[in-house]
């Protein structure tokens, strides 16, 4: 099951959430991503249901072994990109992170392995 550029977002809003917080919960997302509550508790059930999350009855989500690669490799998208369009081109990094966000949903495997190499040979 292909997960969709909404889903991709929430699960690396999850890993960045729990990278700074070490748990997490929906109003954090809701808060993080600034979605209404009934919109996270939406996209945790979808989530759920394709095996990318747990909902544990405390009410934290936890990330499977599944939700982590697919979110630890948006977040590594994301961070790879923004650098690359702030030190390569010179775009204001506020701008680097917004377009980092879209562009990571759309490029391919082939462009991002290259950005990620030319990013490594740079620093």
């Amino acid at each position: 099951m292909k997960i969709q550029e909404s889903g991709e977002n929430y699960l690396e809003a999850i890993y960045i959430l729990t990278l700074q917080n070490g748990s997490v919960r929906s109003i954090d997302i809701a808060n993080y991503l600034n979605f209404s509550k009934p919109s996270v508790s939406r996209a945790m059930g979808i989530l759920k249901e394709a095996g990318y999350i747990i909902m544990e009855p405390s009410g934290n989500i936890v990330l499977t072994p599944k939700g982590r690669k697919k979110a630890g490799s948006v977040y590594e998208r994301h961070t790879l990109i923004a650098k690359f369009l702030q030190m390569t081109l010179g775009v204001d990094s506020n701008i680097a992170l917004q377009d980092s966000c879209r562009i990571e949903h759309v490029i391919s495997d082939e462009s991002f392995e290259c950005i990620k190499k030319y990013t490594q040979n740079k620093g």
